[in-house]
């Protein structure tokens, strides 16, 4: 494969994303879900190399908002996706790529856009007509942002420090109104 042309910078925002071979699934069940935040959580998390601020699991695909913390992210995201991919393959008795390719990481540089990759994220679910309210999707950090649930994966203190209350945050996500075309995140469409 050729060499990644972004360089992770400890101290940054990151939107990592991937999705499933071909298009298809990468979780299959509810317990594939919870396996992969539970390994999402060791290698990434436990050994303090990146803070989640944000995250969706969608069926074929998942999005990321980390703020990096080492500068040898893409080593243990390579350990982690390896980790899953490999559980998944045993578990279902499949061989060949979970994945499409390596995951993708875009830089993120400006606030006014790490709000707004917060709210595609969180809304994604709805987008893809898996729920009709984002709060209702399980396998996001929503629920965690609007206090319906205490997760302890999300520091979500930055995005929501630029909001008066909870309740402002939920409206930004929830107001159809705004234009959600950040145009590198259509590549699940």
């Amino acid at each position: 494969m050729p060499r990644r042309q972004i360089s992770f910078q400890p101290g940054s925002y990151y939107h990592i994303y991937n999705r499933g071979h071909n298009h298809q699934l990468i979780f299959f069940e509810r317990d594939n879900y919870i396996h992969f935040l539970r390994q999402f959580r060791k290698y990434l998390i436990e050994n303090n190399a990146a803070d989640a601020i944000a995250y969706c699991l969608m069926p074929n695909h998942y999005h990321l908002l980390m703020y990096l913390k080492v500068d040898c992210f893409s080593d243990l995201m390579q350990a982690f996706t390896l980790s899953y991919a490999k559980a998944i393959n045993k578990r279902y008795q499949r061989v060949g790529s979970l994945f499409q390719g390596r995951f993708q990481a875009i830089h993120i540089d400006r606030d006014e856009y790490l709000l707004y990759l917060t709210r595609y994220i969180h809304l994604n679910p709805v987008k893809a007509n898996l729920v009709e309210k984002p709060e209702d999707w399980e396998f996001s950090s929503y629920q965690d942002y609007i206090n319906l649930r205490r997760g302890s994966l999300p520091k979500f203190d930055r995005v929501r420090s630029h909001f008066d209350s909870v309740e402002a945050y939920r409206d930004f996500v929830e107001d159809s109104t705004r234009n959600l075309s950040i145009q590198h995140l259509t590549f699940d469409e």
